[in-house]
């Protein structure tokens, strides 16, 4: 009478597991793809802030630029073609690239999620 009662907890025990590692990775799904949205907005906002010079010492603009200078700065150098007459096309390589992540890496962690259930 034991024995079914082990196999039984030892059922339930890899349930459990299976349901921690499934929430585990839908949470970090939910959490990369709200971090995503909002550097999206901030790619956008600060693409925006560029047509308009504002004015550098503003904290607001200095975060702007601290937080998205690192990467238009490494798209800028790994492609130099989005540089050219004067027309900077790295915030749109960056926003693809953001959509990217959004769409193939997000959606395949909710699949493997799915699929550990």
């Amino acid at each position: 009478m034991e024995l079914p009662e082990v196999l039984y907890l030892g059922r339930v025990t890899g349930g459990l597991m299976e349901i921690v590692a499934m929430n585990f990775i839908v949470g970090i799904a939910e959490v990369l793809n709200a971090v995503l949205s909002i550097y999206f907005w901030v790619v956008i906002i600060s693409a925006l802030l560029s047509w308009v010079n504002p004015d550098p010492y503003n904290p607001i603009v200095r975060m702007l630029h601290n937080l998205t200078e690192p990467a238009f700065y490494r798209i800028r150098k790994w492609l130099p073609f989005t540089y050219f007459n004067g027309l900077d096309l790295s915030p749109v390589v960056l926003l693809l690239a953001i959509q990217f992540v959004q769409i193939f890496v997000i959606r395949s962690m909710y699949q493997l999620a799915g699929a550990i259930h």
